[in-house]
Order: structure tokens, then C-alpha cells, then sequence
């Protein structure tokens, strides 16, 4: 077999390979000596059928099976030979495909890069430090309460946080435009749904009660038309409805997974569930840190498109299973998600795996097992049966290797905080949390 090979540009590679006309004859005859004992066609016993019927009947069929797998194996043969590592399909254009002459083709593709992990020493990174106070836990009790609440219709003015139930009739110099108006709606008070001024309009109506409201639109509003227009809006309040949280006993408790214990389990509960929470939002906020100064520090290193195209394809997927569900059939994805929605995410997520798997080599890392069963119990705590979930994870081998796969990637970060100037960053809890929520 005889290899060539060209580099074209960047990680591109144009692969020349020959393969002797005896390999593939060979492969056809006896691919067609061992069909021959199974084909029966008239005029000819069983297993008798001369090989020059044979090849006249199935042999163009046969060879272009043997060339397909042919050319399969010579590429995976070649590849190794030259000590490539080729990223996604190569595209085989065929030179030479005719009987009796060598087989000759040529495959492009691209191939990983040669990673070289750059030095980091002295990157900055913030870490929040924030504590779960009473008064946290009291905030998210309330949350809780309010989710469970009920309006109940109230007769007296308006407040922010009510429902009111209203008409509105907006007009621009004196005439209706389109969406701005509406009967029976429900607005929540403060909400932020309406332009500015129009919620605190409605503050301090009662039911019955009219107001006509002079307002201009922001100028980044949606509706270009409207942008920066001076508008009045004549609004009727028909009702109020104000919220009752729903009180802190047992019903509430069971709501959220305590069955016993009462109050004084519930905030022991949220608390907990709570300082998970913010360990977490740390973790994330210091890791997201660590990542953006990987990629920083190897902006240079060229990536193959083959595998931003695959991780294209991974969000576009992951994107619309959010939103949508499976694709119904014959709907055309890449129209709806275009490539360039996913494109920069994309090369950043391929660079990143590229390199920290280069680092995990390099330092020589390996998924500590009491580090993932650790990992393991925090996801499972959460859940009312943490055991069993805990034994789902080991018998599981796809979702076990995704926890081995965090694990190293954690380890990796905690390997590159040793060379970080690092800046503890006092904050609230509720700051640490929009923090790491806020992150790209």
C-alpha cells in the first residue's frame, strides 16, 4: 500500500492512497466463491455455478462493496501508519476505481492539534464568600409561601405586589395603535411586564377607579415604531386582588419534603439545601473563571471545524430539547437554530476539552474514587431515597463516567487555583448566587 500525504492549510490533511489491484481482486473472489455455494439460479445444481457466471451475474455488485470496505480499511491502515489522529470523517474523492488497475483515492480531513498548555502562573480570579443568615432563610420561606399563597379580591387601593384586573386604551396623538390596548387583563403590580411608569400608574387605584396616564416608550423598546414615543394610556381598575401566603404549617411542610419535625426541621432543611446551594454558585463562579482564563491564555491554538461542527450540532439539540422537545419530522433545525446562533460556544467548548485533556495528561490526574463518591452523594441528597440514587449512579456506567469526567475537570481547576492570584470577594448570599447565575 502506498501513502502519501499533503498538509493544505491549518489542520487540514490531503491523504493519497494506493492499494494493489491484487488486494481487491483477491477480496472479490472470494466474497463470489463463497456466494457461489449459496446461489441458485436455473440451469445450475446448488454450489456448481461456474465462478465466470458468477462475476458476470454479481461481480460489479461485489466490487463496489470491496472498494467501499477497502478504502474503509486502508484509511484506518494509513492513518496509523502515518501517525495521524484524524478529527471527524475524512471526504474520499475516488482516482482510480477500474478493474485491473491499483486502487488509487483521496481523503481530506482534518486532524486533532498538537496541544501545547501554555503557562498560567498569576492569573486573577474573585472567589465570593458569603454565609446562609436567618434572615436568607427567611427570604426563601417567604418565596415559598408566596408560591403557595392565595389572591384573595380586596376593597381598597392598589399596592405593589397586588393583581389588578384592568382596561387600558393607549393612543399616539390621539390614535389607537396596534397591542395597546386591552380588556380584563391581570397585572401584577411591579412585575416590570409593562413600560416604565405604567405599573406605578396603577398603584393607589381602587376598583372602579379611572386615570389616564402620559408615558413614552424606552428607546430600545421592540417595536421600533414606538421607540420613544409619547403615548397616553385611559386605564380602568375593575378589581384587586391582594396575596395571602400560605401559613407555615404542616401542609406547607410536606409540600416541600418534610414530614415530621415541623417548623423548626422545615428551616433546618432549607438551610441546608440553601448552603448547598451556595457552595455551589462559589464553585461555579470560581471554576467559570478558571475556564475563561484557559481559553484566554490559548486564543492562538487553531480547532478542528469537524468537531465545532459536532458540537454545533450537540447545542443546537440540547437547545431545542429545552424549548421543544424531539424535532418533529421533516422540520429543518439548522433554519430554525442557525450554525452562527451556537458557533462561538461552540469552538470555546471544543478548545476547552482539547486542552484540559491535555493538562489531565500532563499532570497526571486521575478520577480520585473518594472524590466521585463524594460528588455522587452531594447530587444524590437532594432526592428523598439518597441511596438509591447513589446505586443508580454505579450501575450506570454512562452517568458514572460523566461524574469521573467532572471529577477530573474539578481537579484540573483545583491544580490551576495553586498558580492564581485569588481575591476573597465578601458578598451576601443572595449576591453569590446571581453571581454565579449571571456568568457567561
Amino acid at each position: 500500500m502506498q501513502v502519501s500525504i499533503e498538509t493544505t492549510s491549518g489542520l487540514e490533511r490531503r491523504l493519497t492512497v494506493g492499494v494493489p489491484a491484487a488486494r481487491v481482486d483477491s477480496e472479490v473472489d472470494s466474497r463470489l466463491q463463497k456466494a457461489a455455494q449459496n446461489v441458485r439460479l436455473p440451469g445450475f445444481r446448488p454450489g456448481k455455478v461456474p465462478m465466470k457466471v458468477m462475476r458476470q451475474r454479481y461481480g460489479a455488485g461485489v466490487r463496489q462493496e470491496v472498494l467501499g470496505e477497502v478504502m474503509s480499511r486502508s484509511f484506518q491502515e494509513a492513518v496509523v501508519q502515518e501517525k495521524l489522529r484524524p478529527a471527524g470523517q475524512p471526504s474520499i474523492e475516488p482516482r482510480s476505481l477500474e478493474p485491473g488497475r491499483d486502487l488509487e483515492y483521496v481523503a481530506t480531513f482534518e486532524v486533532f492539534p498538537e496541544v501545547e498548555v501554555v503557562a498560567m502562573s498569576g492569573f486573577a480570579v474573585s472567589r465570593p464568600v458569603a454565609e446562609v443568615t436567618d434572615a436568607d432563610v427567611d427570604n426563601i420561606i417567604e418565596v415559598f409561601r408566596k408560591q403557595q399563597g392565595t389572591r384573595n379580591v380586596v376593597e381598597r387601593p392598589a399596592a405593589t405586589g397586588d393583581i389588578a384586573n384592568i382596561d387600558y386604551a393607549g393612543t399616539r396623538d390621539g390614535e389607537a395603535f396596534e397591542g395597546g390596548s386591552a380588556e380584563g387583563t391581570d397585572l401584577e403590580l411591579g412585575s416590570g411586564r409593562m413600560i416604565p411608569g405604567f405599573e406605578d400608574g396603577v398603584v393607589g387605584l381602587a376598583a372602579g377607579d379611572e386615570k389616564t396616564l402620559e408615558l413614552t416608550f424606552p428607546e430600545d423598546y421592540h417595536n421600533e415604531e414606538l421607540r420613544g414615543a409619547a403615548v397616553q394610556f385611559a386605564v380602568t381598575v375593575n378589581e384587586v386582588k391582594a396575596l395571602e401566603l400560605a401559613p407555615l404549617d404542616e401542609e406547607l411542610f410536606k409540600l416541600y419534603g418534610v414530614e415530621e419535625g415541623g417548623e423548626q426541621q422545615f428551616r433546618k432543611e432549607v438551610a441546608e439545601n440553601m448552603t448547598r446551594e451556595l457552595k455551589n454558585a462559589v464553585t461555579n463562579r470560581v471554576k467559570q473563571q478558571v475556564m475563561d482564563a484557559v481559553v484566554d491564555a490559548h486564543k492562538g491554538m487553531d480547532v478542528p471545524r469537524a468537531l465545532i461542527g459536532q458540537e454545533i450540532q450537540a447545542l443546537r439539540k440540547q437547545m431545542f430539547q429545552q424549548f421543544g422537545g424531539a424535532a418533529p419530522e421533516g422540520l429543518d433545525l439548522q433554519s430554525l437554530l442557525p450554525d452562527d446562533m451556537f458557533r462561538e460556544n461552540a469552538e470555546r467548548r471544543v478548545k476547552l476539552g482539547l486542552v484540559l485533556s491535555e493538562m489531565i495528561g500532563k499532570f497526571e490526574l486521575k478520577a480520585d474514587p473518594a472524590k466521585v463518591r463524594q460528588t455522587i452523594e452531594e447530587l444524590a441528597a437532594t432526592y428523598q431515597d439518597a441511596e438509591e440514587v447513589v446505586n443508580w449512579y454505579y450501575g450506570n456506567p454512562e452517568q458514572l463516567s460523566s461524574v469521573e469526567s467532572k471529577v477530573l475537570e474539578d481537579s484540573v481547576v483545583d491544580k490551576l487555583l495553586e498558580q492564581a492570584a485569588v481575591t476573597d470577594e465578601p458578598c451576601s448570599y443572595q449576591e453569590a448566587i446571581a453571581k454565579a447565575q449571571s456568568q457567561g
